[in-house]
């Protein structure tokens, strides 16, 4: 090796290699943010179109979600399944599936905890609510785990598999609740018995909100850990960059893709458990609030980032919780944030196209610095 060779140049200086893989690390951050900036101009043309002031409009939102301890309340009542649903999306999306059928999990797993609650009515309490948890991890994994079965079995496309069998979960809630499981005592709005005071989860003791805000926090952890320091996790993201590259490695593909699917919807069935226990005390059409379709955007504004679910469910959890107020205030329809989230959504969607065009997010443009 001659003198010249052994000379460092810029590119293998520490601060060049530090500065590059900065740099993509801050492409994935720049793009969503501007992409969500992208939807809240978006949204106040359309506001502007329609009459309204977004001023106005923004303002509710931060009042209705952030200004005060009741508003955050409300927020975090939301951010629990918007996490868990989330994370349906965002596991199977490592190997490189879009499962859009969270909601599906959500309902059935809030139904299976409601009809376990029944059941285990004189257990103790918290060995009750285990047990309902439990349950609903188990129809919610099963559900969700059957599209990634169907995928590796069959062939069929997860995304229609998953959107299609949500609409089945949907049904066979709205029967289930309104026949076999319906409480005679429940009127003009059919629902299951409620479930006793000891099988309700309370709120915890240093903030307004339930412990599913702590099971979304460790639930993200679990899967940043499972994805990023595990075996399992590093052979899911070699299947999702290209699937003959690991079966010709001799990973395991087809467990891996029902494992992940199943442990994703798994977390879905836990957010229904969620909202039967803590929120409705009972398993009724209240738990179709679409928390799993919210769940897609938050998982791709996120990246399908574990750790960045968290503040991004509590944006929109914000958003969520200021559509009644806008509504009152504004006179705008109830789905207004709906019309906002698939604006957002549609410009995220299209930011994908925009990945690795940009000199200054590139390893090399630093290694010349």
């Amino acid at each position: 090796m001659s003198a010249a060779d052994q000379i460092p140049t810029r590119a293998h200086l520490p601060g060049a290699r530090i500065l590059a893989g900065l740099a993509l690390r801050a492409e994935a951050v720049a793009i969503p943010l501007a992409a969500l900036l992208a939807g809240f101009a978006a949204f106040s043309l359309f506001l502007l179109v329609m009459g309204k002031s977004p001023a106005e409009f923004y303002g509710l939102v931060w009042k209705a979600g952030f200004s005060s301890a009741f508003s955050w309340q409300n927020t975090l009542s939301r951010v629990a399944p918007l996490v868990l649903a989330a994370l349906c999306v965002a596991l199977p999306a490592r190997l490189g599936l879009v499962v859009i059928g969270g909601e599906g999990a959500i309902v059935l797993g809030g139904l299976a905890a409601a009809v376990t609650g029944t059941a285990v009515a004189g257990v103790p309490g918290y060995a009750g609510l285990i047990l309902m948890a439990l349950a609903a991890m188990a129809i919610g994994g099963f559900w969700i785990g059957a599209i990634g079965a169907l995928r590796i079995r069959r062939g069929v496309n997860e995304t229609i598999s998953s959107l299609l069998m949500a609409y089945i979960a949907i049904a066979l809630f709205n029967y289930f609740v309104e026949g076999p499981f319906r409480d005679p005592a429940s009127l003009n709005k059919p629902s299951t018995a409620p479930l006793a005071e000891a099988l309700r989860v309370g709120d915890m003791p240093w903030i307004a909100a339930h412990w599913g805000v702590v099971a979304g926090v460790l639930a993200c952890l679990v899967s940043w850990v499972l994805i990023d320091r595990t075996t399992l996790g590093f052979a899911a993201r070699i299947a999702g960059d290209n699937v003959r590259a690991a079966q010709v490695q001799g990973l395991p593909v087809a467990r891996l893709v029902i494992g992940f699917t199943a442990l994703g919807g798994a977390f879905a069935g836990l957010a229904g458990f969620f909202e039967v226990a803590a929120v409705h005390g009972s398993a009724n059409a209240s738990l179709i609030a679409g928390y799993g379709y919210t769940g897609i955007l938050v998982a791709f504004l996120a990246r399908h980032n574990p750790l960045a679910i968290l503040p991004v469910a509590v944006l929109l959890g914000g958003f969520e919780a200021s559509s009644g107020l806008i509504q009152r205030r504004m006179d705008l329809p109830d789905a207004t944030i709906l019309v906002f989230e698939g604006m957002v959504f549609v410009i995220i969607l299209l930011s994908e196209a925009l990945y690795g065009r940009f000199r200054i997010f590139t390893p090399a443009f630093w290694e010349r610095r």
